[in-house]
């Protein structure tokens, strides 16, 4: 941010900043704004880590990176997932080496110190009598398990869920996610900001000139108001099943104490029953869907997680930021608990949109990026149809500053 303090440049940024257009470059260009971004927004909120069904047993553990910053999300002797900073308490080793496995004991391969699956120090090697093991566990990072989906806060005090939990339990509850499985999961590395990425998610202005497998399928890629008469007969075919699945919008700054979400429901055109590449099943209905209503449930949480409920599974989209012009998209799909890969559903068709649309979208994110980069790149203004988009420009800046 050149020889200016950081702050002082920072308040120049927003000075300039044009109300409902793009960001400055800086923003997904400077290391100093990177850093805010970690401190101010990514460590103080929650963020998905995975769903509970990754780690069924005892032991089984994944980490979690968040730039800088690993968590070890284990499964505990006692049934309860638990999340441990993965630094050692002796000398600040990574504890972990490997992403993901079953462990008995954690043991740091730098002296050996030995940590219980609940995080406390077991053994440290030659250690004096009158050593204190209970005050050399691992530092703990907040964990919540919602409808089987896993969120971590490396806040010191996080913020709070009584609201965002209500939303996930109403909006996913009659899909009973708690009882789903991973059917397959996806990395996708993209050299380009986290921000750029989660922006390009926000909005479906893109997608009928990026993504025509979705867009055949998804009527979100026409204006909402275009949409209105599909959306008012999705909304009475899901009551006539009996299910009802309520819009939350509680997109508000984390000065509120509460973390943000934002549940609704938009339709699939006629004839298309889920995302599948004709739009016909791809797998069993999922908990208390009894039939397909025609749409889908879409729900955005905190600043970098986002969810998909289709009658027959679901999509988890998590925004991982690694450095100031380097991120990955984590793309993982449920199933039923009880749903048989080769029996039950093809795992082809079930990933197939998704995978395409994704694939896609590292590529436009990579060229943004590319384009940011340039010095004649100037802020734009939104559209009508980045709506959500630039409401999460707005929000994002409340909470960088």
């Amino acid at each position: 941010m050149g020889t200016k303090g950081d702050a002082e440049l920072f308040g120049e940024l927003l000075a300039r900043q044009k109300s409902g257009h793009a960001l400055d470059r800086a923003f997904y260009c400077d290391g100093a704004i990177f850093r805010r971004d970690v401190d101010k927004v990514l460590s103080r909120h929650w963020l998905l880590a995975g769903h509970a069904s990754r780690i069924p047993n005892p032991g089984d553990y994944f980490l979690f990176d968040l730039a800088a910053e690993q968590a070890i999300v284990v499964r505990a002797q006692d049934g309860a997932i638990r999340a441990h900073a993965n630094v050692c308490r002796h000398r600040g080793s990574r504890v972990c080496t490997e992403p993901r496995g079953n462990a008995k004991v954690f043991i740091c391969p730098y002296h050996a110190w030995a940590y219980n699956l609940d995080g406390t120090l077991r053994a440290a090697r030659h250690a004096p009598e009158d050593f204190d093991r209970a005050a050399y566990g691992l530092k703990p990072i907040h964990v919540r398990v919602i409808e089987g989906l896993i969120f971590v806060s490396f806040a010191d005090v996080p913020l709070g869920l009584a609201r965002a939990e209500t939303a996930l339990r109403e909006c996913l509850g009659p899909y009973e996610w708690s009882k789903a499985r991973v059917a397959h999961s996806e990395l996708y590395p993209i050299a380009g900001n986290w921000k750029l990425a989660v922006e390009n998610y926000l909005e479906c202005y893109h997608c009928a000139p990026a993504h025509p497998e979705y867009s055949r399928l998804h009527a979100l890629e026409q204006p909402w108001a275009k949409i209105e008469a599909l959306n008012a007969a999705m909304t009475a075919r899901a009551a006539s099943f009996g299910v009802h699945i309520p819009v939350h919008e509680h997109w508000a700054p984390s000065a509120e104490g509460e973390e943000a979400v934002f549940a609704f429901r938009y339709a699939l055109y006629d004839g298309v029953l889920t995302a599948g590449p004709d739009g016909k099943a791809v797998a069993p209905l999922m908990g208390r869907m009894n039939d397909y209503d025609g749409g889908v449930t879409t729900i955005h949480f905190g600043p970098a997680s986002f969810f998909i409920a289709y009658p027959d599974h679901g999509v988890l989209y998590r925004f991982i930021a690694k450095t100031v012009d380097t991120s990955a998209l984590e793309v993982v799909w449920l199933v039923r608990g009880d749903a048989r890969e080769g029996v039950d559903y093809d795992l082809e068709k079930l990933t197939w949109v998704w995978k395409v649309t994704s694939e896609a979208d590292k590529r436009i994110i990579e060229w943004n990026q590319a384009g940011v980069n340039s010095r004649h790149y100037e802020p734009g203004p939104y559209m009508p149809m980045e709506r959500n988009a630039r409401r999460y420009a707005a929000w994002y800046l409340g909470e960088v500053t």
